[in-house]
């Protein structure tokens, strides 16, 4: 399955320094770089280099795995500079995949680090069966907050789904990876996706052995938890009912009272306590690495309908730019959960504050391609103090003339992947492959069509 790679000649062009930017040095820098011819593919192997990068060059050494933040101005929270993201590591051996298929990397140094990344998570801690959100480098869980010191079930499941393309990529391989493919067998049919409803019909987020159910998050859509729901359905040793997907996850039909935003119906509720219409752009992006949503439908959605409005919902409202803040527009988009002025936000047009999340755009790469194009070239070529080592910087603001020089594995994880899945489909076609996968999806109702 090897791709070809364009030439990566161009990448130190595209490359900014500085944490901070003013409004002028922009525009100059835009300049100059403009001139230089860049082709769309040149672009796109540019970023999707950089971003594996985090994940291969900015890994946590002793794991292999993704480290949850990476601060180029070294400047962290108490202790947490090597704290490995669960989630973020899901997303992250699926760029290992596109690092192997675009000649970043051999195929052997790809496959020796996910043996280290599986050998770690076999032995690190689990809680029947979920990792927590965090583990420290030793292996051991480190809480997320006071309470969330257990297994977090949504984050395993963005694991699970990372890895589950891993075992589809080689289990048909050499004696080294189909042993990769079957370890990581064990390891999906070791997470007890049962335990987690508490014998509900719903799927809970935590569990703790120190405070069992005491955060309490029962989890109903629409969010970014869907492949949650459809794991636990497609488990061979821990399955849940369908009833858990119809009453939980879809809290019995009531998921389906959608509203229409800039002309486009949201398909679904994308919020249950609410009236927000749509929700941070991750949630086009998380559930859907793996599972391909063209042609994906069940009683509740059309699931690619839902993802492409949801994108052009959000372009829309930057074009339409109704508080006038710098930049927005055709070329300039994209609000979704990130660092932020103050901290760390939830980002979406009805809690707009003028900071842009490259993710949001770039990662919408297969919804919207044109518009998604435009945002990553006017990026690299206006905007190139926005761009550090491991690609774009989480988050900016033109309005504000703020950004740091700082990265979150959430955010830039997506980035490669869902570009890889725009150019070649190769993590819905590896996904969409595994036999417990459709087994689950058939379970709940799912039909899967030729996209028209």
């Amino acid at each position: 399955m090897r791709l070809f790679l364009f030439s990566m000649a161009i990448t130190t062009l595209l490359v900014g320094c500085n944490g901070h930017s003013s409004k002028s040095k922009l525009r100059d820098q835009g300049e100059s770089v403009e001139k230089i011819k860049i082709t769309d593919e040149q672009l796109l192997d540019s970023v999707q280099k950089q971003t594996f990068n985090y994940f291969w060059e900015g890994a946590e050494p002793t794991s292999g795995l993704a480290r949850e933040r990476i601060h180029l101005d070294d400047i962290y929270p108490t202790h947490d500079k090597d704290i490995i993201t669960i989630g973020g590591s899901g997303f992250g051996v699926m760029a290992i995949l596109v690092g192997i298929e675009r000649d970043f990397i051999t195929r052997e140094k790809g496959l020796a680090r996910l043996e280290k990344a599986v050998d770690f998570l076999d032995n690190a801690d689990r809680f029947h069966g979920a990792w927590p959100h965090w583990l420290t480098p030793n292996g051991k869980m480190t809480p997320f907050s006071k309470k969330d010191n257990g297994g977090d079930l949504v984050e395993t499941a963005f694991l699970i789904e990372g890895l589950l393309t891993v075992k589809e990529y080689f289990e048909d391989g050499n004696e080294r990876e189909k042993k990769l493919a079957q370890r990581i067998q064990k390891l999906w049919e070791e997470v007890e996706w049962d335990w987690y409803t508490k014998g509900e019909n719903v799927l809970y987020w935590h569990w703790s052995p120190e405070y069992e159910w005491d955060m309490n998050f029962p989890v109903g859509g629409y969010n970014e938890a869907l492949i949650m729901y459809i794991l636990a359905a497609a488990s061979p040793t821990h399955p849940i009912k369908k009833e858990v997907y119809e009453q939980g996850w879809a809290r019995n039909g009531a998921i389906t009272k959608d509203t229409t935003f800039y002309g486009l119906p949201t398909i679904l509720d994308h919020y249950e306590s609410d009236a927000s219409p749509v929700g941070p752009m991750f949630w086009a992006h998380y559930s859907f690495t793996g599972l391909n949503p063209k042609g994906l439908k069940d009683q509740y959605a059309d699931y690619w309908e839902l993802n492409r409005n949801h994108t052009m919902i959000q372009y829309k409202y930057a074009v339409d730019n109704p508080k006038n803040f710098k930049g927005y527009g055709e070329d300039l988009w994209g609000l979704t959960s990130s660092y932020s002025i103050n901290g760390y936000a939830g980002h979406r047009p009805d809690r707009d504050i003028s900071v842009i999340s490259p993710t949001a755009a770039l990662s919408s790469m297969p919804y919207a391609p044109k518009e998604s194009m435009a945002f990553l070239r006017n990026l690299y070529t206006k905007h190139d103090t926005l761009i550090g080592k491991y690609g774009p910087y989480d988050a900016f603001s033109l309005e504000e003339n703020w950004v740091l020089p700082r990265y979150l594995a959430i955010d830039q994880g997506p980035i490669p992947v869902m570009i890889e899945n725009h150019r070649s489909g190769l993590f819905w076609m590896l996904f969409m492959t595994n036999k417990d996968v459709i087994k689950g999806l058939d379970k709940l109702g799912f039909s899967i069509t030729a996209p028209q």
